[in-house]
């Protein structure tokens, strides 16, 4: 079972992808946090720098492998660089690590190994562009194990209920043939990109069945995949949405606040969550200690 943060912990903060572009976003970020009464432990991030990376390989993983014994790690930003450290396979404890964007690589792979706590929400870097909504739904997950229902627009109707898994959709592709992608059966699973073209996201859909990944999933979702929002391509996403997953004959719900525009609602792997598309709202339910 998961433990609740309370004020005092130490938490880690984390570069396990791209370097930091924006030291005052992520400073910013670092002010919440510490508003939260936790104490934040960092390796001078915003000073690292290898080619494009945060780090080398071997220091990224080094750094992901020591702060999975601390209750709370969280990302700073994402980028690219996540996904090489699953080569090294990286040790997993059960302790939230908390991201998204390229961080779902990581994510992924360690509620695919067997490892609770992986979080799908804002990083270090994005914390002070969120609506005063987002951040007291993370503050409520992590410090008091709930978090409200958020609502999205039904494309298909019907109840699920099972494990919730969130992701980024152009990493989830990425992944797939790996171990580091989990088993879909019986879950609620989640989709989010930001600013693809139509065509590639429409590639990546006839990828995923035709990897039948999604056979036994028993609901679907999508988050934000444009900022800023424009309502024709939401439009024109929800037709492909409907085109590429009804035959899967499961709940299929859209626009829900998850993903890379402000209002990034975090989601706990794994937890029991129920999709109700009759009424366009997703729950979870967190049992925490």
């Amino acid at each position: 079972m998961m433990q609740s943060l309370k004020e005092g912990d130490e938490i880690y903060i984390i570069a396990p992808s791209s370097y930091i572009d924006n030291e005052n976003l992520f400073l910013d970020g670092i002010e919440i946090i510490k508003n939260w009464g936790l104490k934040v432990h960092h390796d001078n991030l915003p000073r690292r720098r290898f080619g494009y990376f945060s780090g080398d390989d071997m220091t990224r993983l080094e750094e992901l492998e020591k702060s999975q014994n601390s209750k709370l790690t969280i990302c700073s930003n994402g980028g690219w660089g996540a996904s090489r450290l699953l080569e090294k396979n990286p040790n997993w404890k059960d302790s939230w690590l908390l991201g998204f964007s390229d961080i779902c690589s990581l994510l992924l792979s360690k509620y695919s190994q067997g490892s609770m706590g992986a979080i799908h929400g804002p990083m270090v870097s994005t914390l002070s562009l969120e609506p005063t909504w987002s951040l007291n739904r993370l503050r409520n997950l992590l410090f008091e194990g709930f978090v409200e229902d958020i609502k999205g627009y039904p494309l298909k109707s019907g109840m699920a209920c099972g494990d919730i898994i969130v992701a980024n959709l152009t990493i989830t592709c990425f992944l797939l043939g790996t171990n580091h992608l989990p088993d879909f059966g019986g879950k609620i699973i989640i989709f989010e990109d930001i600013n693809e073209d139509l065509y590639k996201i429409d590639r990546m859909f006839t990828y995923l069945r035709m990897s039948n990944k999604l056979k036994d999933a028993v609901g679907i979702g999508f988050g934000n995949f444009f900022n800023p929002k424009n309502s024709d391509q939401q439009i024109t996403l929800n037709n492909l949405i409907l085109e590429s997953f009804k035959e899967l004959g499961i709940p299929i719900i859209s626009d829900l606040p998850i993903g890379h525009s402000p209002g990034n609602a975090c989601v706990p792997f794994g937890f029991k969550g129920k999709l109700n598309c009759n009424k366009g709202t997703l729950s979870v339910n967190i049992n925490i200690s």
